[in-house]
């Protein structure tokens, strides 16, 4: 069934919030504004993989649904349909003016740069090395297997089967390959730089997305998106525990074992260049990179800076509520919707690392105190960002625009 014209465009708006992975919760609120604001009576609900139009005329209705696969964050997508959608409201742009915008935003987003791309899985992989500490053997061999995790995803673009195995193949080979490095040099460190070269995949954002669009009682959208999380993280586990039992047969493995000797600055240099590394991976706007860099800086050394006096708890909710009051901040002076450095903000916080450490732990580590007081923090560190998150006011509704006269 056709769906009318005038009703077409916020259709296409919702379809387009949804695929570049902005929280359910959000897009309800997006499309009930631009319908109000076009004298629309209208319905709305987002779901992982469908969308629920309702129209009301009088007393007739009209009702679309839309099936459309889970969509990936893509933040320069955000910040284009954001201002797309203000011009909506505002009444600067008509119908036929929208499809167009729709389609450059689109076209915008298949613009990929295979070789920036390479870099950032790369230097993700590396810059994580550094702070989490390592020695320059295990740095430099994480730069290599981040380069070659990218691979993976570009593999993953061509072949639906390695898009389906991907978490767990991408993992298994890191790991398999970084058993054969241990036998060739002995100071490499084995856990850590499989945790590196994978960081950039372990779902910690994702299931902060999820327990957020929860708390801002989306909660179909949101249980179904921490479902999914928590399979891609597990996912990601398989792959390295396959990893680690095939090798384990063919030579002696250690994953306790642990060399660090890069020098106490390095950190200092790592911290912002592992933000730099998420701008092409989210593909943010030229506009936007700056003002995300420093959301990145100052909430990882917020959070480490209060660490000492408040615990990790404490740290981490303050941290959060800083980084929402500065996004806000830089939302206002470059006219880009917050979120758009709120999520580069909550990346330096979001406690994925700890999780598949915590696992690891689990079946590795024979001290179950350790497991847990690790599965502690992790669940320290999410429940302080969903209360930052919750006390800034995150979750209100967008507040209606006035139109200009």
């Amino acid at each position: 069934m056709k769906v009318p014209k005038k009703y077409q465009f916020i259709v296409d708006i919702g379809k387009a919030l949804h695929i570049y992975g902005i929280p359910s919760y959000k897009i309800q609120s997006y499309l009930t504004q631009v319908a109000d604001t076009k004298g629309i009576t209208g319905s709305f609900m987002d779901l992982p993989t469908w969308i629920n139009y309702v129209f009301y005329e009088d007393k007739n209705s009209y009702n679309y649904i839309e099936s459309i696969p889970p969509g990936s964050l893509n933040l320069g997508a955000f910040s284009r349909i954001d201002e797309l959608t203000n011009k909506v409201i505002d009444e600067e742009i008509n119908e036929d003016e929208i499809e167009e915008e729709l389609k450059i935003i689109h076209a915008k987003t298949k613009e990929v740069n295979h070789y920036y791309l390479t870099l950032a899985h790369a230097f993700a992989a590396g810059s994580f090395s550094m702070m989490i500490g390592t020695n320059w053997i295990s740095f430099g061999f994480a730069l290599l297997l981040g380069a070659l995790t990218y691979l993976f995803v570009f593999l993953a673009t061509k072949s639906k089967y390695i898009e389906n195995v991907f978490e767990s193949l991408s993992a298994l080979v890191v790991t398999i390959i970084s058993c054969l490095l241990t036998y060739i040099f002995p100071d490499f460190n084995l856990g850590l730089t499989i945790l590196a070269s994978i960081i950039i995949f372990i779902p910690g954002l994702a299931i902060t997305t999820a327990l957020e669009e929860i708390t801002s009682k989306s909660l179909v959208a949101g249980g179904a998106k921490l479902f999914d999380a928590v399979v891609v993280l597990f996912k990601q586990f398989f792959g390295v525990i396959l990893g680690l039992g095939l090798m384990t047969s063919l030579i002696d493995i250690d994953l306790t074992f642990y060399v660090s000797n890069l020098p106490k600055w390095t950190i200092f240099l790592a911290i912002p260049v592992f933000s730099i590394t998420v701008l092409p991976i989210f593909q943010v706007r030229k506009k936007d990179m700056f003002f995300g860099v420093l959301t990145g800086i100052f909430a990882f050394f917020m959070a480490v800076i209060l660490s000492s006096g408040l615990g990790i708890l404490g740290s981490t909710f303050i941290a959060t509520l800083a980084v929402v009051g500065i996004s806000r901040i830089f939302g206002r002076i470059s006219k880009t919707p917050k979120s758009v450095y709120l999520t580069q903000g909550i990346v330096m916080l979001v406690p994925g690392s700890k999780s598949f450490m915590g696992l690891s732990n689990s079946f590795f580590n024979p001290s179950i105190t350790a497991s847990a007081n690790l599965f502690e923090e992790v669940a320290f560190i999410l429940m302080a960002i969903i209360g930052g998150l919750l006390f800034a006011g995150t979750f209100r509704e967008r507040k209606p625009k006035k139109i200009k006269l």
